[in-house]
């Protein structure tokens, strides 16, 4: 990454008004060599504190969260903030601390994996499932990280553990600069930069979640402790000063690529500027999770009525999960106008998106950003009981530019139609999701099992070419997210001056050295018939679909079964999975 020399970045302005800035960074200055001194057993052991305190405040944070994205307390929706709240984290601490523990064996966090092989001489590692619960809790669902290409398995085992293989040398002060959307992106990209990177953590929350600092005080004050992680509030001019500071050595950001380029190179025209020439004024390196805009492509087949249905539902969540404001909700549905089936299935999707629960637009400009795909799109369908929800359709070619190119971070969805059959719509939809759309964080890709047999070794080819981080297979993207040993971040490859969905990885607790991308795989249809098509896979409607009536208690249960796995803690999960 090209950086300026210190002498072009800006001394930091403004310290008495920002002294709680200098404190936490002072503290965190001494809270390095704390961090410095301890084993790997002893870090395990604060990761297990972690996450017994997030089951421990596991409902305070979601009554918090509940707040924040005005949610009816009594809404299946509250399920959303249980599963990727709580859950993540619990999921996350717990998994490293097993990675630690291995390494403090003399081992590799990858010992005992499960390798395979991937086309283009790529090496894979199984990272879901990885045990019997797994086996049953997403049943029929998979994913496997692939190595950039050339990397070997000894190769994999070697390296695996990052920053973790040598924990005394630490390596300064990192910044995070906390999401407004989901609450467990500041949490695990803090422990992300503290474990794989070895850094101690300045957190700095957006101003859309500060009503969560007196519950991650007290789920991090392990980490707090021993001064390894400090917590800060504040507006713009906060962050502005924190990332510019002489005792920052790296910032890790989650947001928009505007936002990105005020940080590395300024506003304005001078911004511009600088950014066409290069010419970071941020004297340190940055990584990042941007988003984008996401796709969905659809693969024609024979479909019933019911897998139409279903798909839809799945569609409108990839869109309507936590209102629209992900940085992976699909934006952009790919679809062939040759599938005999389009019609039927766009009438099932704008069914499924006018008839989602309602909520309220929490996240700042959402209704701006709404208006303004309306006046770029002025036959698109307004839908929901307030209106919301937009729906594009029928677009001529040259009229797909702000759909592929803006981020609209709202409840905004497209479809595109490609006049391609078979293998060949495979092949365009790959090419065109690759050099059209703005981002590579995650793709979705819809088709049933024949169709997928059918097209053999040519699927395989199709999967590779995508060039995105995380790719899901008759499942969501959001999926990977969820899955801590999965790798989180964009596609390989980005600069600072052209960043697009960022620059690095987050998750990956297994610690895994130069990974690629994130292939997650799910069951095309829900049980029972999922299992009267003898798919493998005995998963009900996914808790995490906007329309499952039982989200709220399956999250809570799996909370409490991520704090303390168990047998006798399933027959209760099952049951409310089963009635969503």
């Amino acid at each position: 990454m090209s950086t300026s020399n210190p002498e072009a970045t800006p001394p930091p302005s403004g310290a008495a008004e920002h002294a709680a800035v200098d404190a936490a960074l002072a503290d965190l200055a001494e809270g390095e060599k704390n961090w410095a001194d301890l084993s790997l057993s002893e870090r395990g052991k604060l990761l297990d504190k972690v996450h017994d305190l997030t089951v421990q405040h596991a409902a305070d944070w979601v009554d918090a969260a509940v707040g924040i994205k005005g949610l009816d307390p009594k809404s299946p929706l509250v399920g959303e903030e249980w599963m990727s709240g709580p859950y993540s984290v619990a999921t996350a601490t717990a998994a490293l601390s097993a990675s630690l523990a291995k390494l403090e064996a003399g081992g590799s966090p990858l010992d005992g994996a499960t390798f395979g092989t991937a086309p283009g001489n790529r090496t894979t590692v199984k990272v879901l499932p990885l045990n019997i619960f797994d086996k049953l809790l997403l049943s029929g669902f998979s994913a496997e990280v692939w190595l950039q290409p050339g990397i070997d398995r000894a190769t994999a085992q070697r390296d695996a553990g990052l920053a973790q293989r040598d924990p005394s040398h630490t390596r300064g002060i990192g910044v995070v600069l906390g999401a407004g959307n989901i609450t467990s992106i500041a949490p695990l990209d803090t422990l992300y930069e503290l474990i794989a990177h070895n850094r101690v953590v300045a957190l700095k929350l957006n101003p859309i979640t500060d009503p969560l600092l007196p519950v991650l005080t007290r789920v991090l004050e392990p980490l707090i402790s021993v001064g390894a992680v400090r917590l800060l509030t504040g507006g713009a001019d906060v962050g502005t000063y924190l990332v510019h500071h002489q005792q920052v050595d790296h910032v890790h950001m989650t947001g928009s690529a505007l936002t990105h380029d005020a940080i590395v190179f300024g506003t304005g025209e001078e911004g511009a500027r600088r950014k066409a020439a290069n010419e970071p004024i941020l004297g340190k390196e940055i990584s990042s999770e941007l988003g984008g805009v996401s796709p969905t492509i659809v693969l024609p087949g024979e479909w019933s009525h019911a897998d139409i249905k279903f798909q839809a539902e799945h569609i409108a969540t990839q869109r309507l999960h936590n209102g629209g404001y992900n940085c992976v909700a699909a934006q952009a549905v790919v679809v062939s106008s040759e599938w005999r089936q389009r019609n039927e299935f766009l009438a099932a999707l704008r069914d499924a998106l006018d008839r989602a629960p309602n909520r309220s637009a929490y996240y700042p400009g959402s209704d701006t950003r709404v208006a303004g795909a309306v006046a770029s799109f002025p036959k698109a369908e307004r839908l929901g009981k307030n209106g919301r929800r937009v729906l594009v359709t029928n677009l001529d070619p040259g009229e797909y530019e702000p759909l592929l190119q803006t981020e609209y971070f709202a409840p905004v969805l497209g479809v595109i139609d490609l006049p391609y059959q078979g293998n060949e719509f495979a092949r365009r939809a790959a090419q065109f999701v690759n050099d059209d759309f703005v981002g590579t964080l995650g793709v979705n890709i819809v088709a049933t099992p024949q169709t997928i047999r059918s097209m053999g070794s040519a699927f395989d080819s199709f999967v590779e070419s995508l060039q995105y981080g995380t790719i899901a297979i008759n499942a969501w993207t959001g999926v990977g997210y969820l899955t801590a040993t999965a790798t989180w971040g964009a596609f390989p490859g980005h600069t600072v001056n052209d960043v697009q969905s960022g620059i690095g990885v987050v998750h990956n607790a297994l610690l895994i050295d130069r990974p690629e991308r994130t292939v997650v795989r799910g069951p095309f249809r829900p049980s029972p018939r999922s299992v009267m098509k003898r798919e493998l896979s005995i998963s009900p409607k996914p808790p995490w679909f906007v329309n499952n009536r039982t989200a709220a208690t399956t999250g809570r249960l799996l909370t409490a079964f991520a704090g303390a796995p168990s047998w006798k803690r399933l027959p209760a999960i099952f049951a409310s999975a089963l009635r969503g």
